[in-house]
């Protein structure tokens, strides 16, 4: 016993790999039996554009682990890779190549270092005005269409996906990218249902989810008419068990999401989607 009370348990590297020995030998222990269910797994989920960190590597390699454990006792899982591929930082990313390289649609960038180049997009997003102006007028023209901002678009989700793949790669970790542009289409539906049932009321312009006993809301659009994470976490969890049919959805996340994720579950059960707890 440590400290205040931490109880530590420490193994012998001879016991560890004698034992993994045994099992590799032996074939291992049949697993148990369960009730075969269907389980979305949601993890790593880095953003497009910037490095993975920490973070990111943590819930990728623990969201892993419980993938196996569950394939492992016959669940079917799905692996969810669900990359910030969306949002306003796009807006000022889109704008910056415009400006850095007027030729893009026809010399597409070779744009190697992402954080560098986030970096400087976002130092002129704040000190420039003008182009923080036309850097959220670009968010609108990528969410209704607009080719060039498409184009832009997906030339950065490109890069970013054969960076992550290093990593999946090396550590031997398999996912299947489904990112928050995904539900995007969904969310205007998603939010009918959400007026429909009751759920949702007017603030300063803002369409929220006010559940009893929280001090915070859902924000599922926002005052100037756009969607945000709330918006997309709530149509994402709707789509995995509405839709997929999924029995279970498991989020590997920060703690510090822990408080946004339990409004979403909340949320979830109060539209009739998810059963109640217990």
């Amino acid at each position: 016993v440590a400290g205040p009370g931490f109880i530590n348990v420490f193994l012998r590297p001879a016991f560890i790999t004698g034992r993994i020995a045994e099992i590799l030998a032996a074939g291992g222990p049949a697993p148990p039996r369960q009730k075969k269910r269907k389980v979305a797994v949601d993890f790593s989920s880095p953003n497009i554009a910037k490095d993975m960190h920490v973070g990111h590597l943590r819930s990728t390699i623990i969201g892993d682990t419980v993938c196996r454990t569950l394939e492992y006792v016959g669940h079917e899982v799905l692996r969810v890779n669900h990359v910030g591929d969306w949002g306003t930082q796009f807006g000022m990313l889109i704008q910056y190549i415009k400006e850095e390289f007027p030729d893009f649609l026809t010399d597409p960038p070779n744009i190697q270092d992402l954080t560098v180049f986030y970096k400087g997009a976002r130092a002129k997003f704040e000190a420039d005005e003008a182009f923080k102006k036309q850097s959220q007028l670009n968010v609108v023209a990528l969410q209704s269409g607009d080719e060039s901002c498409r184009r832009i678009w997906q030339l950065l989700c490109d890069i970013s996906r054969a960076e992550f793949k290093k990593v999946y790669d090396r550590l031997g970790v398999q996912l299947e990218e489904v990112g928050e542009s995904f539900y995007n289409p969904m969310i205007p539906a998603c939010l009918e249902e959400l007026d429909q049932l009751g759920l949702t009321q007017e603030d300063k312009g803002a369409k929220i989810i006010f559940l009893d006993g929280w001090k915070f809301p859902l924000i599922v659009r926002k005052s100037d008419g756009g969607y945000g994470y709330d918006s997309t976490d709530m149509t994402a969890v709707k789509y995995r068990i509405q839709e997929l049919g999924c029995d279970w959805v498991c989020y590997v996340t920060d703690f510090g999401q822990g408080e946004h994720f339990d409004l979403v579950f909340r949320a979830a059960r109060a539209a009739g989607w998810a059963e109640t707890e217990g």
